[in-house]
């Protein structure tokens, strides 16, 4: 991908500015859930560092405000309900299609289901010049029926509403391709893929200082999972496979360092219980930085069943610690099998036991994954390389949105320019 010019894009700028209503060029980033904006860190103040004004639309919550004061951009809540609810989603629909006649961006880039949906229907209904949807995962993937119909549908509308999807691997970009949520020509894949990369300053290698806090004896050896608690996290999976890894290996630990998803795959409750009360299992809850917590671990389970670009996975590699992760999609793309850790399939806790014990029992084996694991993830993940080729790529698709004149929302007269 080849950059603009300076001048180039300075020229571009001065005609979007016209009609932008700021001294920027708007991007609209839209979400469903505040949660998701913990996977936009970096991502949204680059963004901001380049140029551009940016403004993140949510849900409301806390997370929100964070995230907005953190990166230094502009927070607009919109109640966007995560199930099907007909009335609510065409209130924020109409909402979103609003906002977006009023800030008049140059871009919009949604993402997550509904989020996804309605604000590439918002955004096609105001013909924002560039409409952009990035493809975090297929939840469909672990649903049937009438469900998975229905996402489906939903998913090729956004595509669809949608000059670009930007998928976060290239194992995602594959299956979306198999189920034509949209032509090929529209698919992109920046880099080797990830959002944002990861923080290798920040999570790399160093002394543990969490194990004591925890009451977890510095000797024994931690399995760790970090992230949401949920069905589709294969939560239920690892646990199963923790009472084989405690046959073998009496005092390991499980750590959990995450939190209780009550979205559709939420974990039942007898998961909860066992995670709760098990002697040999700790859980955290929600922990702002995980960074700390994965040097107390030895190696780090992903059970998954789908995922995008699994962010834990090169942070936990950035850290220097091996993982055991599914061949399921986006998963896969994490992880380089026997080098950096090592690939199961997903579903099977007899796997999960048998790849968790292989490594607790070989501490050089582990050692020359998590180095190598650091090594894989400088060379293709570091957050200034991923977060560049962001900032690259909307800089092209805003010189080329301006290359024969500007391209103006319906209701901006051409004269504006």
């Amino acid at each position: 991908m080849i950059e603009p010019s300076v001048q180039a894009v300075d020229t571009v700028y001065d005609r979007a500015h016209s009609w932008s209503g700021d001294d920027r060029p708007v991007i609209v980033v839209g979400i469903t859930h505040s949660q998701t904006s913990l996977v936009l860190f970096g991502r949204l103040s680059a963004l901001r560092r380049a140029g551009f004004r940016v403004v993140l639309i949510s849900s409301p919550g806390r997370l929100l405000e964070r995230i907005a004061d953190a990166e230094g951009i502009e927070p607009i809540a919109v109640p966007i309900s995560r199930g099907i609810a007909p009335l609510a989603d065409f209130v924020s629909l109409v909402r979103l299609w609003r906002i977006l006649g009023h800030l008049k961006p140059f871009a919009t880039e949604f993402s997550t289901p509904k989020a996804g949906l309605l604000g590439s229907l918002a955004a096609k209904f105001r013909g924002v010049p560039v409409r952009i949807y990035i493809l975090r995962g297929l939840r469909l993937e672990t649903m049937k029926g009438l469900k998975r119909v229905v996402s489906l549908a939903a998913e090729r509308i956004a595509a669809a509403c949608s000059h670009h999807v930007v998928c976060n691997s290239e194992s995602l970009r594959e299956k979306a391709r198999l189920l034509r949520v949209a032509t090929g020509s529209k698919f992109h894949l920046l880099g080797s893929g990830s959002s944002r990369g990861v923080d290798v300053e920040h999570f790399s290698p160093g002394p543990d200082v969490v194990k004591a806090r925890l009451g977890i004896p510095s000797h024994v050896p931690v399995i760790g999972f970090v992230g949401r608690l949920t069905r589709d996290k294969g939560v239920p999976e690892l646990i199963q496979a923790f009472e084989d890894i405690l046959f073998a290996i009496p005092s390991a630990r499980l750590l959990f360092v995450g939190w209780f998803d009550d979205s559709e795959d939420a974990v039942d409750a007898d998961v909860r219980a066992t995670i709760s009360n098990h002697p040999h299992i700790i859980h955290t809850g929600f922990v702002e930085d995980t960074a700390p917590y994965y040097k107390a671990m030895d190696i780090l389970i992903l059970p998954t069943w789908r995922e995008g670009f699994p962010n834990v996975v090169l942070e936990a590699a950035a850290t220097g610690i091996p993982v055991i992760t599914t061949l399921s999609t986006g998963s896969r793309d994490a992880v380089v099998p026997e080098v950096t850790g090592l690939l199961i399939p997903a579903g099977y806790p007899k796997a999960i036991s048998e790849a968790a014990i292989q490594l607790l029992r070989n501490p050089d084996r582990r050692y020359r994954m998590g180095r190598a694991a650091r090594a894989w993830v400088l060379e293709h993940f570091a957050n200034e390389r991923v977060l560049a080729l962001t900032v690259s790529f909307y800089r092209k698709l805003l010189s080329e949105a301006f290359e024969d004149g500007p391209v103006l929302p319906r209701d901006v007269p051409a004269a504006a320019d």
